[in-house]
């Protein structure tokens, strides 16, 4: 083999190796929608990698029981904290690209909304966060 089809070669290699990745990530990207659904009573619904926001939304709110607050996520995390001591008192929730953001700043509002032993109740995260 000559120089040139050896280089041509791994050139079509390379071109293969790019492509191939590529379709990977696209193909990931179209199911990055979530939610979650909080309650009173630290009641709650999650769902995570639908292809839309909207799907996300409809599945959480299916699973969370009475009258809930929908949070939407697109290549994202949420987390939701409740005060343990009293579960239908003071919670706290967040959303963040990353999932130890949305844990710690779901604990900082329930503790800021007064509660004295605050837990993580539940955490989602879509196909990218």
């Amino acid at each position: 083999m000559t120089l040139f089809v050896v280089a041509r070669l791994r050139a079509l290699f390379l071109f293969a190796l790019i492509f191939g990745f590529a379709a990977v990530t696209f193909s990931s990207q179209s199911h990055a929608a979530g939610a979650l659904a909080i309650g009173k009573c630290a009641a709650y619904g999650q769902a995570f990698d639908y292809p839309t926001e909207a799907a996300a939304r409809a599945a959480a709110t299916a699973k969370c029981k009475g009258n809930c607050t929908v949070v939407t996520m697109k290549r994202a995390c949420a987390a939701l904290a409740v005060d343990m001591s009293n579960p239908c008192g003071a919670h706290g929730y967040a959303t963040a690209p990353r999932i130890s953001s949305a844990l710690n700043s779901a604990m900082r509002k329930c503790y800021s909304f007064g509660g004295k032993e605050c837990v993580i109740r539940a955490w989602v995260c879509d196909a990218r966060g």
